[in-house]
């Protein structure tokens, strides 16, 4: 069974169709990864998925509940969280104090902890268990904004499991990376999929082909093919319009 299925989307800007008829469907605990040529209408898509943007046509369901014409506040708490392509995180506060807002954030209650923080046990405990998680351990106490690219990013991933997520949206979260931090965060990523399905936009092929189950290939807004990692890459009209001969490095 599908945990989150995209069906018959539809968005356009006027004369120009960003997304036609896209269909997509990601399994539990499965990494589905979703690429494409610039121009491809990756990123409305996943806006549509997380949604910034509302679908002129189209239904967009997570684990049978309908998401189409939800806020993405409500998405969240349907179970798709989302992190975006540029870090969002709190970059004066400390890395326990980023988790502690997004713990606290996602129990409903108040936000009187900037002026008591850290007072709360359940709080931290649940905040010292989604650095664990990421790897960040070492860096509780440390300025956000002070951490390392890779580490920002990290830090990025637990802000968004703190929701809880069915579903993990993660837009090109290797951008900017060199090769140790790359290597780290695929790792993370993969030991993510045990509690929660994986939805993966990603330039890095040597990323998508270590990680993913399943690849959709989006070109000009349209779904051209959907397979296991072999047959994206031994396609012949995928390697004309995306790979070429670039694959197993990074794509443009």
């Amino acid at each position: 069974m599908s945990l989150f299925v995209v069906n018959g989307l539809v968005k356009r800007f006027g004369a120009l169709v960003a997304t036609d008829h896209v269909a997509l469907e990601v399994h539990p605990n499965e990494i589905h990864a979703l690429i494409g040529p610039n121009g491809a209408g990756k990123s409305t898509l996943v806006n549509l998925i997380s949604g910034l943007l509302l679908p002129d046509e189209g239904q967009i369901e997570l684990d049978g509940a309908k998401l189409t014409t939800l806020p993405m506040e409500a998405r969240i708490r349907a179970g798709l969280s989302r992190c975006f392509q540029i870090t969002s995180i709190f970059p004066k506060a400390t890395v326990l104090d980023n988790l502690l807002l997004a713990v606290q954030a996602q129990s409903g209650s108040s936000f009187r902890f900037w002026a008591d923080r850290g007072r709360d046990p359940g709080l931290v405990e649940a905040a010292q268990a989604l650095a664990a998680r990421v790897g960040l351990t070492y860096a509780l106490q440390r300025c956000a904004g002070t951490l390392p690219h890779g580490a920002q990013r990290q830090l990025d991933v637990a802000l968004a499991l703190a929701a809880q997520p069915k579903l993990l949206l993660l837009d090109e979260p290797m951008a900017g990376m060199g090769p140790e931090d790359s290597e780290r965060m695929t790792e993370l990523i993969h030991s993510l999929r045990q509690d929660m399905a994986i939805l993966l936009i990603e330039h890095d092929m040597k990323a998508v082909f270590a990680l993913a189950d399943r690849i959709t290939v989006l070109v000009y807004g349209k779904v051209l093919l959907s397979g296991d990692v072999e047959t994206i890459r031994n396609h012949a009209q995928v390697q004309a319009v995306y790979l070429g001969t670039e694959t197993t490095e990074t794509a443009a």
